[in-house]
């Protein structure tokens, strides 16, 4: 284990002096990190006693608010800032701001976010940096988003990473990673964030955390979405905010990377990287659903505690100054993307993003390295020496390209009236809009999924065994029940309806295991039974031939009894119709 080692005073006086001059500001606003030199964080009383303070110091700019609670009780704050007195969404709305989402704390070790958030905050009203920035949008802040996983503090808990002192614990309370949870929204604390989300719309929406993985210099990474996925147009504003937040930071001495610097090969850095696009699992994959921006912002691990606040205020100010100077425009290009997702209909969607076998090489910034049997492991292992730095060349693929792609629906999707009442929870979670069916619709064309193949998970996984799902989509006539769902695609969360109801989507609520009943046998025929059964078929010589056709044809069928005998019990009227279709159905109509 490494430990965190006691910052040198010298370094403490430079990374202070490299922040703006500032008169002495108000105590109360004052963080324990900050006082301590950025070595130590504080409990989570202290986010409770700074909302409000900056309310009580600044009236006229923030408001200081609870928007859930946990399971173990606490309340979760945002505060929201604007000096043009937008406090509300219908007030951010009516003035046409800009509304941005900051959040610390997703995974509570990862604290850089509410610390700095708190220093930038104060400078920014104060008027010491991001001048006017305030004016120009609606900053919502939220400290910390994983709360009870804060207050599980201890040294330790993050053994990966140089400071602070002592800090929170990665998941919640109840054991769940919120940044797997933004499509299944398994938890409270996604709920009520999902809520809050709904309530502002934020144009952008900015995850703080802090990498795991190897030594080396770059000190941050910044990835964005849409830059590879989403509405194409879109994709020039998250470009935009990538690119301007990696210039500024660079400017000011960092070395930012735009991709996440994980190995292909753990702990092989002669492995190179692969980037790609987050599914919506995560948050800067899901907001691109929505036609809007999501940024990860992960400083680096074996960077000490005050290098990495000073980072990551120094993004948050480069952000303010982006979103004030862009963020009309930027809006309009969103509100855009909103109209041209209404209408995809019929239209080639992206499920997914592969990486090409494309490689390039690139200059990465790291340490001089040797890698030699352990006599702990008996592994390969690396050991980095700090105090030689070294120009790394690096293969990198970076090609990234659409991996499932489906044509939407051109009316919507039918959900059951079995999972109707589940399910409208969920839609109404994110926002998505659909209709109860008062009558049913008889012999409706419609088009199912029958999976072929259904793979399910080794391991549970956030609390779900996973399921993969190979098949394809086919014309059939069925019955809709009145209390049915009609989610129609024609609304501006067109693609987060597909994320969340295509069944090959990589997140979907079928791949999180909502439907695994569907493709579990539940009845069977006895052996015997199935004997009997198979020598009446075979009377039927077009039966006879094709049978004798598979065995001559497959040897694996030949000599499997199991599968020789399934062969006719798929052809009885006792075979389950219903075994492997996903009962979400989709139409080309919509019911009036």
């Amino acid at each position: 284990m490494t430990r965190s080692l006691p910052l040198a005073v010298p370094l403490v006086a430079a990374l202070l002096a490299a922040l703006p001059a500032i008169a002495a500001p108000d105590p109360s606003l004052v963080t324990v990190s900050e006082r301590s030199g950025f070595v130590r964080t504080g409990r989570y009383d202290e986010v409770l006693a700074l909302c409000e303070a900056f309310a009580k110091k600044y009236p006229q700019a923030v408001r200081c608010q609870d928007f859930g609670t946990t399971p173990e009780g606490r309340p979760m704050k945002v505060l929201v800032v604007s000096k043009g007195g937008a406090f509300t969404p219908q007030a951010a709305k009516a003035k046409g701001l800009p509304v941005m989402l900051i959040q610390g704390g997703i995974h509570a070790g990862e604290i850089d976010g509410k610390d700095a958030g708190f220093l930038a905050l104060r400078q920014a009203l104060d008027g010491e940096t991001a001048p006017g920035a305030l004016d120009r949008q609606v900053l919502l802040f939220v400290p910390v988003f994983n709360v009870d996983g804060h207050e599980r503090f201890a040294r330790w808990n993050r053994p990966n990473q140089r400071g602070p002192e002592e800090m929170g614990w990665r998941t919640t309370a109840q054991n769940y990673n919120l940044n797997r949870d933004y499509v299944k929204a398994d938890t409270p604390e996604m709920q009520a964030m999902l809520r809050l989300v709904e309530a502002w719309d934020p144009l952008a929406y900015v995850d703080l955390h802090v990498t795991d993985g190897a030594k080396f210099e770059h000190d941050v990474s910044i990835q964005v979405e849409p830059v590879h996925s989403g509405d194409d147009d879109l994709r020039k504003a998250g470009t935009a905010l990538r690119d301007g937040v990696i210039d500024r930071l660079a400017a000011q001495g960092s070395l930012p990377l735009p991709f996440y610097p994980s190995f292909v090969k753990n702990d092989e850095p002669d492995s190179g990287f692969e980037d790609g696009v987050a599914t919506p699992r995560f948050s800067h994959g899901y907001f691109p659903l929505r036609n809007r921006i999501g940024m990860l912002v992960e400083t680096h691990s074996w960077r000490d505690y005050p290098h990495r606040v000073k980072v990551t205020r120094n993004t948050i100010v480069a952000l303010l100054d982006l979103v004030a100077a862009n963020g009309a425009q930027w809006q309009q290009q969103a509100q855009a993307a909103d109209a041209r997702a209404a209408k995809l209909g019929g239209q080639p969607v992206t499920l997914d993003y592969k990486t090409t076998d494309r490689v390039r090489s690139i200059d990465f910034r790291g340490y001089a390295y040797t890698r030699t049997p352990s006599d702990v492991s008996g592994a390969l292992m690396t050991h980095y020496d700090e105090t030689t730095p070294q120009v790394w060349h690096l293969p990198m693929r970076d090609e990234i390209v659409p991996d499932h792609v489906v044509a939407a629906p051109k009316g919507g999707y039918f959900v059951p009236a079995a999972h109707a009442q589940w399910m409208a929870a969920k839609l109404d979670q994110h926002g998505v809009r659909y209709r109860r069916l008062d009558g049913a619709i008889k012999g409706a064309k419609v088009d199912a999924f029958r999976a072929g193949k259904a793979t399910f998970g080794a391991q549970s996984v956030e609390g779900h065994q996973r399921v993969t799902l190979e098949g394809a989509w086919s014309t059939e006539t069925q019955d809709v029940g009145a209390g049915a769902l009609f989610v129609p695609i024609a609304q501006p969360k067109a693609r987060l309806v597909m994320a969340l109801l295509e069944p090959q989507a990589p997140d979907a609520l079928v791949a999180w295991g909502e439907f695994n009943n569907y493709f579990e046998r539940k009845e069977y025929m006895e052996d015997y039974v199935a004997e009997d059964v198979a020598r009446e078929m075979l009377k039927d010589p077009v039966v006879k031939a094709d049978f004798e056709r598979h065995l001559k044809d497959d040897p694996a069928f030949a000599g499997n009894p199991q599968a020789r005998l399934e062969y006719f019990a798929r052809r009885h009227s006792s075979w389950d119709t219903q075994y492997r279709r996903y009962p979400v159905v989709r139409t080309d109509v919509a019911p009036r």
